[in-house]
């Protein structure tokens, strides 16, 4: 059953067609990789889907609900956003971040409550980074503002996962590790959509692949045992590979 759903989804910025008709469904709790070449749309799918873009054209739909008819609210607790690493310089404790994660699910001025700092114990022990409360978030090192990141998202309790080439900017260590913890989120019941240029990034972790090439879906299929993702990539970019 599809959980995530976009259909003939298109997009411009003025008269630059960025995405042309694109279908892709993620079902409830898969992985599902966009991979594609730089600048051919892929990031801009995700933001359609997370509604910091809105489509020309088509419908995204979260679990049967078109997005654009949710409140953002209810969007933020259907899908958490860990997007791409940059550098912060947010004059915040890790813990205030983590917490910001809980507000689609008070009401405006609510306090943060005890439950709500239970959860975001809970989730910096997920990603690693029990004690880490106190630190200031502009303190640490890239991998671990990202983890942050990861943890706020999953502080919010959402049923999916979007990342927006997560391990950007990251070094090697910081990339495994995030890695890592993405890898077990399926085996939750969380539905993870992921873009990525890293092709042995998707081909480790994602159940289904789709690959966008100027703008449009060329390529959907599942990953399985012996597929060289490489390769098949190489020959859908030159047009000698068809879905």
């Amino acid at each position: 059953m599809s959980f995530i759903t976009a259909e003939g989804v298109s997009f411009s910025w003025g008269q630059a067609r960025i995405l042309q008709e694109v279908s892709l469904c993620a079902g409830k709790g898969k992985f599902v990789g966009v991979i594609g070449p730089n600048g051919s749309g892929k990031s801009t799918l995700l933001k359609c889907i997370y509604r910091v873009l809105h489509q020309d054209a088509g419908c995204i739909f979260l679990d049967g609900k078109e997005n654009t008819k949710m409140g953002y609210k209810e969007t933020a607790r259907f899908l958490g956003v860990v997007a791409q690493h940059n550098i912060y310089d947010f004059d915040f404790s890790v813990r205030d971040i983590v917490l910001m994660g809980r507000s689609p699910h008070k009401k405006t001025m609510e306090q943060d409550n005890a439950e709500d700092r239970r959860i975001a114990r809970e989730a910096l022990a997920r990603v690693g980074l029990s004690g880490f409360e106190e630190r200031t978030f502009a303190e640490l090192s890239g991998g671990e503002q990202q983890r942050v990141i990861l943890a706020r998202a999953l502080a919010q309790q959402t049923r999916a996962l979007i990342l927006d080439e997560p391990t950007n900017g990251l070094d090697p260590v910081g990339i495994q590790e995030l890695r890592a913890l993405v890898r077990s989120f399926p085996e939750h019941g969380i539905t993870v959509v992921l873009s990525s240029h890293i092709l042995n990034e998707v081909e480790h972790m994602a159940d289904l692949v789709g690959i966008i090439v100027e703008g449009r879906l060329a390529y959907e299929a599942p990953l399985g045992e012996g597929v060289d993702l490489e390769r098949l990539f190489m020959d859908v970019c030159l047009g000698k590979a068809v879905a």
